[in-house]
């Protein structure tokens, strides 16, 4: 994604377009409603970067939001999402304890409460302590295992959600090594599998994951195809439930974010429930100062 950011600068500088979201609060996409938008930083007096978000999780009892980076930087920040807007206050940030694996991809919070961390390199899913330590791993099937299977090292884990019949659930960013690309798969760690329709984009990647409120699952898509081309991004609904004997489920498009159209050239990854059908989405900068870190508030609408 270095590539992509960097080409997508230049693009700008030449352009004036804009790599923020331009959608006022308010505006409405589909079945999506746009509630807020904010800049996300660190404390100054932090030695870790606040950079390279990858995912977030929300705590409703604590307040709290935890938020991942690319390169093993785990950190958290108070936060409230109201009807109209959204409130955050940055408390602390933690490297993450994982000396084999650095590049963390999904976050999530399980049946326990527990946090969990979805990682790339080697496929690993494990709990992890809100300082940031990694606790124990889940085991994985076998076909997840498999370095081979996946398009490269950095296209594993991208998401990681918790459903409370299916158990832990993830996908990789792209089809597994000779699967269609017409469809992505969604994996529980106990075996079980869905399918569903991709975006006809080329090169339609999974980046994020997230439970529903009547247990179907949100899907976060991106396709990037150039400085030329328009960045989409993609909210979709994937009907668990749905399903025909192959296990290929009834899926809807409930938002496309298309850069074309001044919705901004921003990398979403990450993925979070704050509320009843409300949700929040957070942009990867992948390590550019240059670059902002976007929280995007949003609710799903009926």
């Amino acid at each position: 994604m270095k590539k992509l950011l960097t080409l997508s600068l230049l693009f700008v500088l030449m352009s004036g377009c804009t790599l923020t979201n331009l959608a006022a609060k308010g505006a409405v996409q589909k079945r999506v409603k746009i509630i807020d938008q904010i800049s996300l930083n660190g404390s100054p007096e932090s030695k870790l970067p606040f950079s390279g978000i990858s995912d977030l999780a929300y705590s409703l009892q604590e307040k709290k939001l935890y938020l991942i980076g690319d390169r093993g930087y785990f950190h958290i920040f108070a936060a409230q999402f109201d009807a109209k807007k959204s409130t955050l206050q940055f408390l602390k940030s933690y490297q993450i304890q994982n000396k084999n694996n650095p590049d963390s991809e999904g976050l999530t919070f399980n049946g326990d409460n527990e946090l969990i961390i979805s990682l790339e390199g080697s496929p690993q899913i494990s709990r992890i302590s809100r300082e940031g330590v990694i606790q124990s791993d889940y085991k994985l099937p076998q076909s997840l295992m498999k370095k081979a299977n996946y398009k490269n090292g950095n296209s594993m884990f991208e998401g990681v959600a918790y459903h409370p019949q299916y158990g832990v659930l993830t996908a990789a960013e792209f089809p597994l090594y000779k699967r269609s690309n017409t469809h992505q798969t969604i994996y529980a760690i106990n075996g079980k599998e869905w399918n569903f329709q991709a975006e006809s984009d080329p090169n339609s990647a999974i980046t994020a994951l997230e439970v529903m409120d009547d247990n179907n699952l949100l899907v976060l898509e991106r396709a990037y195809n150039g400085i030329s081309k328009p960045l989409f991004i993609t909210l979709k609904k994937v009907y668990l439930n749905q399903c025909d004997s192959k296990q290929r489920c009834q899926s809807e498009v409930l938002a496309k974010f298309n850069s074309a159209e001044g919705w901004g050239f921003n990398n979403f990854e990450g993925l979070a429930k704050v509320g009843k059908n409300r949700y929040v989405m957070v942009s990867d900068n992948n390590q550019y100062d240059f670059m902002p870190t976007i929280l995007t508030y949003f609710e799903i609408l009926p």
